[in-house]
């Protein structure tokens, strides 16, 4: 049995390819010894040394997208659309509030403190405190304060973190890259880049949402307004997956893995957590295909 580093990256709903990725590798006989993430790689990397998966798994592939926006505590804040507690709270009571120290694995989450300009390697301390931390999407989740610092998504800096696995003492390092080249022409999964892929899905629920609160709290039009400014956030959304590819071709480059996972990153669209089976199955196949040229 091969021990592995593994080394999850940041992409919003498209981590749920994770899931996959380590189905695949604990049916092939691999052994997961330490995982190191960002964003949604923190996210899914912690939940499995946690001994949760199992849990999580079925929780996000009953998920719709009505039952995204229950989850969603608008902060009014012009820092971030939402504060991030609904869904953190959720997951403490299915996984647990545990201690990243009584993990059965080596964890690493990777956040970004912005004022300093640098990577935090969060390995210590509540395993949530880490996860909220890294997945502080700019412009959607508000930013963690952890200790000092004001945390934002790993992925700002550093979208597939492979540095934290270098003192690793396992036999293979594997990299699960979420901004892989564009799909063309993929009927079943290819997502088109434009506005109404937020628009029409998600945020015309939160649009309607938020009118509700609006009626009951007596918030102007203007305020709603600027808090769910879809334009600008698709236009924000396309510019941070182009920021993140770039970087991780960069960072792929100079510390290539052992093997390289990668799931293009218009497979879906960063809020599209409904679609958690396409995305589980097209991260085990996805594993499948490089195990076997690995092999």
């Amino acid at each position: 049995m091969k021990s592995v580093s593994l080394v999850l990256g940041s992409g919003g709903a498209r981590g749920l390819a994770h899931i996959g990725v380590i189905r695949c590798l604990e049916e092939h006989g691999y052994e997961i010894q330490s995982i190191s993430g960002c964003s949604m790689g923190a996210l899914v990397g912690g939940i499995y040394a946690a001994g949760k998966l199992d849990e999580f798994e079925s929780w996000v592939r009953a998920v719709k997208k009505i039952d995204i926006v229950t989850l969603l505590d608008i902060s009014w804040s012009k820092s971030g659309l939402v504060k991030g507690d609904k869904v953190i709270d959720n997951l403490k009571e299915l996984v647990g509030d545990i201690k990243i120290d009584d993990l059965a694995i080596s964890y690493t989450a990777v956040a970004v403190d912005l004022n300093e300009e640098k990577e935090i390697w969060i390995n210590s301390g509540r395993l949530f405190n880490a996860i909220r931390a890294s997945i502080s999407l700019p412009m959607f989740f508000t930013p963690h304060r952890y200790k000092d610092a004001y945390l934002i998504d790993g992925g700002v800096l550093n979208p597939v973190p492979i540095a934290p696995t270098f003192s690793d003492n396992t036999d293979i390092t594997i990299a699960v890259n979420l901004g892989g080249k564009l799909i063309v022409n993929n009927k079943k999964r290819n997502v088109v880049y434009k506005k109404d892929e937020v628009t029409n899905g998600i945020g015309e629920k939160i649009n309607s949402y938020i009118e509700q609160l609006k009626e009951k709290i007596n918030f102007t039009t203007s305020i709603v307004e600027s808090a769910v400014d879809w334009d600008a956030y698709d236009i924000a959304n396309q510019a941070f997956d182009a920021m993140q590819s770039t970087i991780a071709r960069q960072k792929l480059a100079a510390y290539p893995p052992d093997l390289i996972i990668e799931i293009a990153r218009n497979a879906c669209a960063t809020l599209e957590f409904d679609r958690a089976d396409e995305m589980i199955e097209l991260g085990y196949e996805k594993t499948e295909h490089c195990l076997d040229s690995l092999e």
